[in-house]
């Protein structure tokens, strides 16, 4: 990390700002000086610029072609705004910003003198490292989601929910009256609806531990990229299921890396006791060692022994796309790739159930399928009304119809209006 220094060319601001380094009556160190903010806030530029620099150019791309799908969204779909996840909404203002904020206490620190040049560059390192592909991956994940919904809407589908359609692509207190809610649901009035959720399951709120022993399962759930839900479904908590969610008919899992299939995800953290509800707790871990084993392809009582040593259990990309599977059991799975997946990975997914679309880079044309493979789960299900978006001043004509016909209600207006249609047209 060393290098780092001639590279960055900080030396000299770092020796400046030390300059303007006071000790308080309470023995903290700060800045004298206004000036100070603005050496400091160069610094912490040129270490962004130094460690991320190659990678800028990539990330304005990917944030031009997001901003591009969402504003077709809007253009095509009639949205008048969506909420995204705080991190990710900063990221997309304004990146370089972004990157300085998570370097900010490292910096302060350094220059103080309180942590040392190999901790420093290694703690900075690892943030802008950490952030930049967070956020990539977050914005991979949205570019398709707005692609699909722009081509549903190419074969007749609307935004059923929410009806201000204002989207929201964070679940940051959605869950507070204890429900999850979908993110958006789409509807095609002569098919039905299709429900989406973007990054379910989340935890519901609680109180005492009578509460958390009944949601504790939904803090460990796996969490897939994108649920689909065939009809209008407005929750999908089950707490009687392992997991504890209404099954999927439909799960996407979005890869933006390339070779993503090599990355390993430590699931060590899905395995830590709680300080409560270890029954329920050790309840859940029953039905998720089968998946494992089925994942990995080994047995059982194997995945057990290396949780019970307190080992990393640690799964390859592509086996945690089978675990996902494994545990969820959607009617059909895919996984949409920017770059090439080797073949005998596909091969393996293929074989698994789980459908590769790769090669997307940014097209949304290669996504048309995976649209129309969508659109055959589209059902009314349980719903017995629907409800259509008309401009104002039809709803005045059917209102005005409404009193012409002397009934009570405009659905009984159009009700009438249809059965006129039908007598001249057959």
């Amino acid at each position: 990390m060393l290098m780092y220094m001639d590279v960055c060319g900080i030396d000299s601001l770092v020796d400046e700002l030390k300059n303007y380094l006071v000790i308080d009556s309470s023995k903290v160190i700060r800045f004298r000086d206004v000036k100070a903010v603005k050496i400091f806030d160069e610094l912490r530029f040129r270490i962004v610029e130094c460690i991320a620099g190659n990678e800028v150019g990539v990330v304005y791309e990917w944030i031009a072609k997001l901003k591009d799908i969402l504003d077709k969204v809007g253009s095509v779909l009639g949205v008048t705004g969506y909420t995204l996840p705080r991190e990710f909404s900063s990221f997309l203002a304004d990146p370089i910003q972004h990157l300085k904020k998570k370097v900010f206490n490292y910096s302060y620190d350094y220059v103080r003198g309180l942590l040392p040049e190999d901790e420093f560059w290694d703690k900075v390192s690892r943030a802008i490292t950490t952030s930049l592909k967070t956020n990539l991956r977050s914005c991979y994940q949205l570019w398709a989601i707005a692609s699909i919904m722009v081509l549903l809407n190419d074969i007749g589908y609307t935004i059923a929910y929410p009806e201000n359609k204002y989207l929201n692509f964070d679940r940051s207190g959605k869950q507070k009256l204890g429900t999850i809610p979908p993110n958006f649901v789409m509807l095609n009035i002569g098919k039905g609806y299709l429900s989406f959720f973007h990054e379910a399951p989340r935890p519901l709120s609680w109180e005492d531990t009578a509460d958390l022993q009944k949601v504790w399962s939904l803090y460990v759930a796996l969490r897939p990229d994108l649920m689909i839900y065939s009809g209008r479904v407005m929750d999908i908590v089950d707490l009687s299921r392992n997991p504890p969610v209404k099954k999927p008919d439909v799960i996407i899992e979005f890869k933006e890396l390339e070779e993503w299939w090599k990355r390993v995800r430590d699931l060590k953290g899905y395995f830590k006791k709680p300080l409560t509800a270890e029954e329920w707790r050790s309840k859940w871990i029953d039905g998720l060692f089968e998946g494992l084993a089925e994942a990995m392809g080994v047995r059982r009582s194997e995945v057990e022994k290396r949780v019970e040593e307190g080992a990393s259990l640690r799964l390859k990309e592509y086996q945690l796309v089978l675990l996902y599977k494994a545990a969820y059991k959607p009617t059909k799975m895919f996984l949409v790739s920017r770059k090439e997946t080797a073949p005998e990975i596909k091969r393996s997914l293929g074989d698994s159930g789980v459908e590769v679309v790769d090669r997307v880079e940014f097209n949304i044309d290669i996504l048309r399928s995976l649209a129309e493979e969508l659109d055959k789960f589209a059902s009314f299900r349980d719903t017995e009304t629907v409800v259509i978006e008309v401009p104002r001043e039809i709803a005045a004509k059917l209102e005005e119809l409404r009193a012409r016909l002397g009934v009570k209600t405009v659905r009984e207006a159009i009700a009438k209006v249809i059965e006129i249609a039908y007598r001249f047209t057959t």
